[in-house]
């Protein structure tokens, strides 16, 4: 039987203003706000899906690492098919850098057997594409990054994949299982909830760890500080006739060098 782990986040939904924390670390989080799981996600979570209709008997687990919120997002994979739902779950709000991230998902996956390894390509809020590449490093999976197609044959024990590149470009691997894949977006159309699955995934136990359970990685990177980005120009408007307007028009020009 196939096992495949699909790492999956929750993020903040973009439509929500964000504010940056006082702390100057991250954002506010809002126990109000809308969270789901990050797009990117929905991808990874999808292609392992239709693996597992081709290829009868395996088995896919959803594992998100993040605070008692995450385990609705956990949740949300369940309801789209996912066999088994893993939460790692972190006592606090604080960010968390890719390196923590990827060391928690490997300490819970590295003897659980999986052949497959499936991630989004990268994550909406930090726009970090880190974590599964990471995670391929520490377990020794063989790994490829912004995976827009893939082809697996079981008996043997590979899996062809086509990456995107600059330019509307290909490049095509072959690698051995096991391997770790980061799925772009756009490498299939992910699927609406069956009701069957949801009315499961309402009575399904999670699988839930506190992160403490492994001693956490030594820091290799922090975060500095967050800044808002510079307010742009005011926008000017222009009174008068046709005429007096283009020449207002052009001595905006010509002060600013742009004519």
């Amino acid at each position: 039987m196939m096992k495949i782990l699909v790492c999956i986040k929750q993020v903040l939904d973009s439509d929500r203003p964000v504010r940056i924390h006082s702390s100057g670390k991250w954002i506010e989080t809002d126990p109000h706000g809308l969270y789901r799981m990050n797009r990117f996600d929905e991808f990874a979570l999808e292609e392992a899906l239709r693996i597992r209709e081709a290829f009868p008997g395996t088995w896919v687990d959803a594992l998100s690492v993040g605070p008692e919120r995450a385990a609705q997002t956990v949740r949300r994979a369940l309801e789209l098919g996912a066999d088994e739902g893993i939460h790692i779950l972190l006592d606090d709000e604080r960010y968390r850098m890719p390196w923590e991230t990827a060391s928690r998902i490997a300490a819970y996956a590295g003897n659980k057997g999986y052949d497959l390894i499936l991630a989004g390509v990268m994550a909406e809020d930090d726009m970090q594409g880190q974590v599964g590449p990471m995670v391929a490093e520490i377990m020794g999976y063989s790994s490829a990054t912004a995976v827009m197609s893939e082809k697996l044959i079981p008996d043997d024990n590979r899996i062809y994949v086509e990456r995107e590149l600059e330019g509307g470009h290909r490049e095509a691997f072959a690698l051995t299982l096991p391997a770790l894949l980061s799925v772009q977006s756009g490498i299939n159309r992910p699927r609406y909830p069956a009701l069957s699955h949801v009315l499961r995934a309402r009575s399904q136990k999670l699988i839930t760890i506190a992160a403490k359970t492994w001693n956490p990685p030594a820091p290799r990177d922090h975060v500095v500080c967050l800044v808002e980005p510079a307010p742009v120009k005011s926008s000017v408007f222009l009174s008068g006739s046709p005429l007096e307007k283009a020449e207002k028009l052009v001595k905006i020009l010509r002060e600013n060098a742009w004519l």
